[in-house]
This record gives structure tokens, C-alpha cells and sequence, in this order.
């Protein structure tokens, strides 16, 4: 993993010395941000959002929490502040401390899957909340956070144009402006479609290092991609371009799985491709069927499925790092 440079990794270190306590610095009341991501934002330095649907959803305890932890160390190693998200009694959080991180890791399921039309809801309510993409995005945007590290999004489901069934991620890059760092899509989807819907949107779609979109767990997906960055400075420059345009929506930056997984990955791939089939076999359709293909793909895979997804997760959130300090250098 290539290091940071010595005064960003200085200045990461200054405020990682900080208290962590949450306090408002935004106009809006209801959101607080740690002390650290507002010193950050206040003063130029680099900041990654990351998602909490992962730790509360994505594994069980502890490993949740290690995980966390490790893609934060990660982060941090690279030069820039991570800011996880999650809604905490009614709060949206920008910012966790390790408190707060081992609370939502044990909660597990019990925390609300939020996307964005449940936020006012779990704010309402003053439940707990774990961020998808597409909240995540909207506190980001909210607080002035231009990337966003996380694992895949959402995409059109197999036979979406008769259920209609399109994760709301779509539509948030659509009119949010972040910069969304992802494997791309997972292969039960349907990736064609899935590009397809954010041509419409207006989201410009990039791969990173590849002329290829990525289907997650593999680094080729048959599609192509109408641009191509070979470097963290080209993703700065196209996030900058995008926002100094006031086009008003977000940036996909797809980057395929790390070389020493791609084996596992096609692994992945074929279990992928037999539980689909067990789905229309079983008849398994509409809200059923993607918990059901997930569960199935990981016990085909002997549990490979979910350490694929971790190394995935990491892998993204050193180049999303250091996305965010060339970004951060090119601002200043």
C-alpha cells in the first residue's frame, strides 16, 4: 500500500489526536459532525465517507467491527480523514468514534437499513440507522464530503423492466453531487441495464485503470465504459471538473477487484451463476430473491464470498484515499 505524504500524513495524525466528540457544524441542527471530519472540512484537508450499512448488515460480530476499523486505519494510512455515517437515537452522525462504531457493530440488524427515503423516518422515530449508498450520499453532499468509499451499489434487478425493482443508489448519483468509489455492481444484477439507467441519469461513469466496468467479485463484466482513469490525480480532475460545472450529480468511479482475488472471484462468479439458476427453479422472484441468491452464494462458497468482499472494501478505500487528497491538492 503506497503511503501518504509526509504533511498530509501529519496533519491526519494531528487530528486523529483529537477528541472525537460530536458537535454541529452546519447549518442544519438535526446533523452532528465529530470534531475531527469539521476540522478537516474547515481546513481543506481530505475526508472519505463511508457507508454503515456494511458493519451492521454485511457481517456478524466482531468481525463487523474489525472490519470498520481496519477500512478507517486504511483510509487514514492514506492520507485522509474517514468519516463513517450512521443515525444514532434519531442523530445522523458524520464522523464515529470507536464508541460509537462498536454500538452499531453490535446492534447488527437490529439498526434500520436507511436509504434515503427513510431518513426522516428514522429521524422522526429516533431510531438507530445504518447508511446505504444512497443516504450516505445525501449526508456527504449535505456536510461538503466529495467521495464516498464503498463496497458496490445498488443496481436494476434481473427482469427490472417488468418489477420496476431499481435501487434508489441509481437515482441518488443522479442528482447528488459525490464521487461514489465502488467495485461496480454485483453480477446478480443486470449491469447492462444497470449503465443504461445512469446514461439516463446523466452519471458519468468511469473505471478505474481499465477499459471495463467491473462486476464486483470479477474485474470484467463484458461492458464498456465511456472513460478511463489511470491514476488518482484524473479522478481528482474529473470530480473537480464535474462540480465546478454545477452539473449537479455524482461521479461513479469503478475499480475492479485486486489481482491476487481475481481466482477467488471467478469462483464467486460460477456460484453466482448456479444460484440464479436454483432461483428459477424454486420459482424465487421479486423481493425474495436477492437475500436468497446472496445467502446462497456464500454457503456455495464456503464463506469466500465475504472475504472477497472485505478485501474489496479495503482495496477501495486506499484509492478513494487517495482520490480525496489529490482532490484536496488540486483545491487548494
Amino acid at each position: 500500500m503506497a503511503s501518504s505524504s509526509p504533511s498530509s500524513s501529519s496533519a491526519v495524525k494531528r487530528l486523529s489526536n483529537l477528541s472525537n466528540h460530536l458537535s454541529p457544524t452546519n447549518s442544519n441542527p438535526l446533523v452532528k459532525v465529530s470534531a475531527q471530519v469539521s476540522q478537516a472540512l474547515s481546513t481543506g484537508l481530505p475526508v472519505v465517507a463511508l457507508e454503515s450499512t456494511i458493519i451492521s448488515h454485511g457481517m456478524p460480530y466482531p468481525q463487523n467491527l474489525e472490519t470498520a476499523k481496519e477500512v478507517e486505519a486504511i483510509v487514514r494510512d492514506n492520507g485522509a480523514i474517514p468519516a463513517t455515517i450512521a443515525i444514532l437515537d434519531g442523530v445522523p452522525c458524520i464522523g464515529l468514534n470507536l464508541e460509537q462504531l462498536e454500538r452499531l457493530a453490535r446492534m447488527g440488524k437490529s439498526a434500520q437499513k436507511t436509504a434515503r427515503r427513510d431518513i426522516a423516518y428514522v429521524v422522526a422515530t429516533k431510531r438507530n440507522g445504518a447508511t446505504t449508498v444512497s443516504a450516505t450520499m445525501f449526508f456527504a453532499a449535505m456536510v461538503g464530503i466529495p467521495v464516498f468509499v464503498t463496497g458496490r451499489i445498488g443496481g436494476v434487478h434481473r427482469h427490472g423492466e417488468h418489477t420496476m425493482d431499481i435501487s434508489s443508489d441509481l437515482t441518488e448519483l443522479g442528482r447528488t453531487p459525490v464521487a461514489v468509489v465502488s467495485a461496480g455492481v454485483k453480477s446478480i444484477l443486470d449491469i447492462p441495464r444497470t449503465l443504461e439507467y445512469l446514461e439516463t441519469q446523466g452519471v458519468c461513469v468511469a473505471a478505474y485503470k481499465t477499459n471495463e466496468f467491473p462486476a464486483f467479485f470479477t474485474e470484467t463484466s463484458g461492458c464498456k465504459v465511456p472513460c478511463r482513469l489511470d491514476s488518482p490525480e484524473e479522478c481528482a480532475q474529473l470530480i473537480d471538473a464535474n462540480r465546478k460545472l454545477n452539473l449537479g450529480n455524482g461521479v461513479l468511479i469503478a475499480v475492479p477487484i485486486a489481482k491476487e482475488y481475481s481466482a477467488s472471484g471467478s469462483l464467486i462468479e460460477s456460484a453466482i451463476q448456479q444460484a440464479l439458476t436454483e432461483a428459477r427453479e424454486k420459482n424465487i422472484t421479486g423481493n425474495a430473491e436477492t437475500p436468497f441468491l446472496l445467502a446462497r452464494v456464500n454457503e456455495i462458497t464456503g464463506g469466500a464470498s465475504l472475504a472477497s468482499n472485505i478485501a474489496l472494501v479495503k482495496n477501495n478505500a486506499a484509492i478513494g484515499a487517495k482520490i480525496s487528497v489529490a482532490l484536496a491538492q488540486l483545491l487548494k
